[in-house]
């Protein structure tokens, strides 16, 4: 499926700030409940409660920010809710809630060219490999994707099979299915 990922989108995530607090709210959706955590600098998880890799997300977290996890309103939860419901509804294909990302240095490349793949849209791996300057790279890439804290807002949901099957998906193949669908990325 050809796609082109060399938007005008101009997305740069900031840097890490140190917080003492993390908050944590549940946050309803057509597919599920998420889990949404947020620091001073911005949404730092949105992920399906359901994830296996729930409760070691949460660690890294409140490891990497020095900061205990608390349920409690941050100051960008309305925004995130409110796109959310637009995106949702179809009418919103970009997000301004600002984002605070864990991860490696090469995890946020890889999720800097997420970013970068138009609403609408779907890619592989390799082709996301081939961006990043190292085609061969294609586990690394697929690896750095399924440790996207950021579902959704981080669009890993619009990464496909070389052959345009749909691959793993942290939140399920079936809500990845849903995600594209509702884009109009693919039809199933």
């Amino acid at each position: 499926m050809k796609t082109n990922l060399y938007s005008t989108l101009d997305v740069t995530l900031p840097k890490n700030e140190k917080n003492a607090v993390i908050y944590l709210k549940n946050i309803e959706t057509p597919l599920g409940t998420m889990i949404a955590c947020a620091g001073e600098s911005g949404i730092c998880m949105l992920e399906f409660s359901d994830r296996k890799s729930l409760g070691t997300e949460l660690e890294e977290i409140s490891r990497h920010f020095g900061a205990q996890i608390i349920p409690g309103e941050s100051s960008v939860f309305a925004t995130l809710e409110e796109e959310l419901q637009e995106y949702f509804n179809g009418e919103r294909k970009m997000f301004s809630v600002p984002l605070s990302p864990v991860g490696t240095d090469f995890q946020k490349k890889v999720w800097e060219v997420l970013l970068k793949i138009p609403y609408g849209t779907s890619t592989s791996y390799r082709e996301q490999a081939t961006i990043l300057g190292n085609p061969k790279a294609v586990r690394a890439v697929a690896n750095a994707n399924g440790l996207n804290k950021i579902s959704i807002l981080i669009p890993c949901h619009r990464i496909i099979g070389s052959n345009g099957t749909l691959t793993g998906y942290g939140g399920g193949i079936w809500r990845k299915q849903k995600l594209l669908e509702l884009e109009k990325a693919i039809l199933i």
